[in-house]
């Protein structure tokens, strides 16, 4: 019997939003494992920041800037990865609108930002998995890893447009694996809980982190490196037999 390998060394792992806050962790921690991670950023400059930070810790990155919401900018991050690597082994589809909105009932969101959140949220997912399927189908493998969230299954009030957005990455990533899976392809969901990084959160307060801790069985605060695990797991060949399946990190503030 082959020996079942997790790791993801030499693997080129494409993730989007990847240039600050928990994207640039998952970004890090790749490297350290031995993969390339191409940090599809918006913000060319925050991009590029990361890739050196790779860098210069002896690690391989590439940083190309990329709006998830053009197919035509999404579809040149992906020609350039090929170009330099030959291929892309993982797609993690981490771009989102969250921090920056404010809390508020559902008949307050502004309809100008419930349809930023779903261009971004969902409509980037699917113009980046879809950008991704092609090379993906011709090599005969690959993991998609669609980032949700642990709001979901919660339905955390206040946030309807992003819970929204999340629930229905769950249903598309269930979608994705049925479709991909002929070609050998996985797609899986992640349901991180409420993560503090260095970006400032319009949303929270002490007394809101307070009651999610309180929440979780795990009673402490969950950071970037709480996922880094999960993700190195589905984007190894350990977890080539696993798709269409929605996993929650966080604590264990819900159960699905």
């Amino acid at each position: 019997m082959s020996e079942v390998s997790t790791s993801v060394e030499g693997r080129v792992v494409m993730i989007t939003g990847a240039g600050q806050g928990i994207g640039r962790t998952y970004a890090k921690h790749f490297a350290e494992k031995g993969a390339i991670p191409v940090i599809a950023e918006i913000n060319g400059d925050k991009g590029d920041a990361v890739a050196a930070e790779i860098e210069a810790a002896g690690g391989q990155a590439m940083a190309v800037q990329t709006d998830v919401t053009s197919p035509d900018s999404v579809g040149a991050a992906v020609a350039a990865t090929l170009e330099r690597f030959g291929r892309i082994d993982c797609l993690i589809n981490n771009a989102a609108i969250f921090v920056t909105l404010g809390r508020r009932p559902f008949w307050e969101i502004d309809l100008d930002e419930w349809r930023a959140v779903m261009d971004v949220n969902i409509t980037g997912c699917l113009i980046c998995a879809s950008a991704v399927s092609g090379p993906m189908r011709d090599a005969g493998s690959g993991s998609i890893i669609n980032i949700s969230s642990s709001t979901v299954p919660q339905g955390i009030p206040g946030f309807t447009h992003y819970v929204t957005s999340k629930s229905a990455l769950v249903g598309m990533t269930r979608c994705m694996a049925r479709e991909l899976g002929d070609a050998n392809v996985t797609a899986n969901a992640v349901m991180p809980g409420m993560i503090e990084t260095e970006i400032e959160n319009a949303g929270r307060n002490d007394a809101g982190r307070a009651a999610v801790i309180g929440h979780q069985s795990l009673k402490r605060q969950q950071v970037p490196e709480d996922m880094v695990g999960t993700l190195l797991f589905l984007a190894s060949p350990a977890a080539s037999f696993m798709t269409g399946q929605s996993i929650c990190v966080d604590g264990g503030a819900a159960f699905i």
